[in-house]
Parts: structure tokens; sequence; C-alpha cells
């Protein structure tokens, strides 16, 4: 017991080596998001797996020469990994309608043009290394980067020019005018890009001249237990840039001043201009780094398909759209799990209704089944699977 009158100076709070990590940038910025990443990942096989499985064993066989629970297990391998590079490129489309609505309240729906733009930009890029006789010597990596960062700076900033022209005059109008004007946008955006490129290149559809080179095309091929597994390699380059842009946004957001900044106007625009944030520009930065990621995933889409067109934004961005719904609109990690959701269900369905394509139920109902989880989870659970993203003002 201290004397009376006397003070003593207070003892250092000890902390553990473990709160020392957790509180480590490695852990909060990097190790952290992959390990949600995975974790999500790992459950939702999980889940679906039990689900086709179970499914297969109910429904009866289309016909005798094929028991569908084993051509499951030697498929399933490729249905990840292949849900998982879909799933990534839907994320980071979805990021971009998220971000924009975690902002301005409204979903840009000219946002799939963008998409598209990135996979236009992405073919002149491979179509001008090609042309100067570089492209087939050059190494994966350094061209995907590229090409990638190419896409990300056209989209981006063609992002800033639609936000300054077209939504900025409309910012304090009802929130139905700029909706409209994005549907607009949208069939202008594609109607421009289809007549420059049947002006410049006199054609409708685009192919990527990757499609010719072994090291794009030729399948990774190796085995789990028993059952060898294909794997095309666009889908490793797509899901290790994909993580690596993931990641760089979350640091960015969460780690940032800037991205301090950016939750800041969405929480209250008029508190934050009063407090020195420059609103305007925040915004037309927001509207960036959205148009770059859908610019980086139209990129890698047309690498993965080997084709581009005017119109290619519409089926993609609507479901990337859905993932943003489904995730949580307005929530960034939602968006992030809405989309991984989303490849893994269209992946797994693509797979396993291909077995009764002969009944009539084949892949072509993939999207039919896609729609029906989104109608489902809006009946039950209409703010998403984390929430819509709502700040409280105090």
């Amino acid at each position: 017991m201290n004397a009376p009158g006397v003070i003593t100076e207070p003892q250092p709070v000890k902390i553990s080596a473990l709160m020392q990590f957790r509180q480590s940038w490695f852990y909060r910025f990097i190790l952290f998001p992959l390990g949600q990443i995975l974790l999500f990942i790992l459950g939702a096989t999980v889940v679906l797996t039990i689900a086709v499985y179970l499914i297969a064993y109910i429904l009866p066989p289309p016909n005798s020469r094929v028991f569908v629970p084993d051509a499951i297990g030697r498929q399933l391998a490729s249905w990840i990994i292949n849900g998982v590079s879909i799933g990534f490129l839907y994320a980071m489309i979805a990021l971009g309608y998220t971000m924009v609505y975690g902002v301005l309240k409204f979903i840009n729906f000219a946002h799939a043009e963008i998409f598209m733009v990135g996979g236009i930009v992405g073919y002149e890029v491979t179509m001008r290394l090609n042309e100067a006789g570089i492209l087939a010597d050059m190494n994966p990596a350094l061209m995907v980067t590229f090409m990638v960062l190419t896409a990300m700076l056209i989209s981006g900033t063609l992002a800033v020019i639609v936000e300054r022209v077209a939504y900025r005059p409309l910012r304090r109008a009802p929130r139905l005018v700029p909706l409209i004007t994005a549907i607009g946008l949208s069939f202008i955006l594609q109607d421009v890009v289809r007549a420059t490129m049947q002006i410049t290149r006199a054609q409708f559809d685009l192919v990527y001249p990757t499609k010719n080179i072994a090291v794009y095309t030729t399948p990774i091929r190796f085995t789990i237990g028993e059952n060898p597994v294909s794997v095309r390699p666009t889908f490793v380059l797509i899901i290790i840039a994909a993580i690596i842009m993931l990641v760089a946004l979350n640091y960015f957001v969460n780690g940032t001043k800037w991205g301090r900044a950016i939750r800041a106007v969405s929480q209250d625009q008029t508190m934050s201009g009063l407090l020195g944030v420059n609103v305007n520009q925040l915004i037309a930065l927001t509207f960036f780094i959205g148009g770059a990621l859908g610019g980086a995933a139209g990129a890698l889409f047309g690498l993965n398909t080997g084709s581009v067109n005017a119109y290619m934004g519409v089926t993609p961005g609507l479901k990337a759209f859905i993932a943003a719904v489904l995730g949580g609109i307005g929530n960034l990690t939602g968006a992030l799990l809405g989309g991984l959701t989303i490849g893994l269900i269209e992946s797994y369905l693509n797979g396993f209704l291909f077995f009764y394509d002969s009944i009539g139920l084949g892949f072509r109902w993939t999207d039919v089944f896609v729609f029906l989880v989104l109608i489902l989870m809006l009946l039950f659970r209409p703010s998403g699977i984390l929430g819509e993203k709502v700040d409280e003002k105090v």
C-alpha cells in the first residue's frame, strides 16, 4: 500500500506477443484478409460439395453408363479452381458497384461498360505487342502486369470522366435521375466502342492473339489422389492478379489517409466538406478506383475467354451486381464474398448440370439457378450475406 499523498508512476501495460502480432501491418492488411478469403472459399466449397453429392444421389441417373457421384469426384478440383477464378473476376467488378453506392448511394449501371472497355484495352495491348513481334517471347507475368495496368489506367480515367460529365451535375437530383442516366450511358459506351472497333479493326468479335500462344493455352496438369486435374494457365494468372489487387484495395481503404477520407465522405459529405475534405476529389478518386478494378477484370476476362466485343459487359456486369447485392450492397468485404459465391455456384452448376443435359437440364440452366439464389436471398435476407453497410451518424 502506498503512503498517503505519495503518487506512483503508472506501470506500463504489458502487451503479449500475440497481441503485438495482431496489431502489426502484416496481420491486419495481408494475413487477416487472406485468411478470411481462404476460410470462406473452404466453407463455400464444403457446402456446395455436400449439396451436389446429395442431389446426385437423389436425382435419377441420366443414363446407366454414368455414375454421377464418381464423376463429381473426378472433376471437383477443376470446379473449385474455375469457380474461384470466375468469382474473383465478379468480385472485382462488384467492388466498383459497391464503392460508388457507398459514397453516392446509387447504382452505376455504366460500370459494366467500364469493364468492357478494360477488355478492349487488353486486346489492343496484346495486339500491339503481337504486331511488334515480342508477345510470344515475353514473360507472361510481365505481359499480364503491363496489360492490366494499362487497362486500369484507361478504364479508371474513363470512369472519372463519366462521373464529372454525367453524374456530378445530377448529384442533388432525385436518385432515379442518375440511375436513368447510367443506363443511357451504358448504351452510348456500347455503341461508341462498337463503331470504333468497326472502323479501326473491321471486326465485331476481337480475338486475343494469346489464343495462339502455347504458354497461355496449354493446360497445367497434376494429380490429386488418383484424379487427374487440368487447369488453364489463365485461371492461375487471374487468381494471383486478383488477390494482389484486392489486398492492395483493403490496405488503401483501411490503412491510408485517403481511404479514411473516402469512408468519411461516404458517411456524411456535408460534414466532411466542413472539416476540409475535398469531396469532389474524393468522389472522383472513388470512381477511378472502381473503374480501374473493373478495367483490370475486363482485361483478365478477355485473356481468359480469348475474345471480346462491345457487348461483353452485359452478363458479367449483371452477375457482379447480383454479387454486390448478395454480399451486402455498400459492403466491400460483402462484395468480395458475394463474387466468390456467385463464381463457385456457377462453376458447380456448369459442371453438375452437364451430366443431365440428355434430359433437358443442361448447363444452360445455370443462370436460372443463379438468379434463383438472388431471389431467395432477397426474400429471406434482403441485406445480403454481411448486411448493407450503413454508417451511424453522430
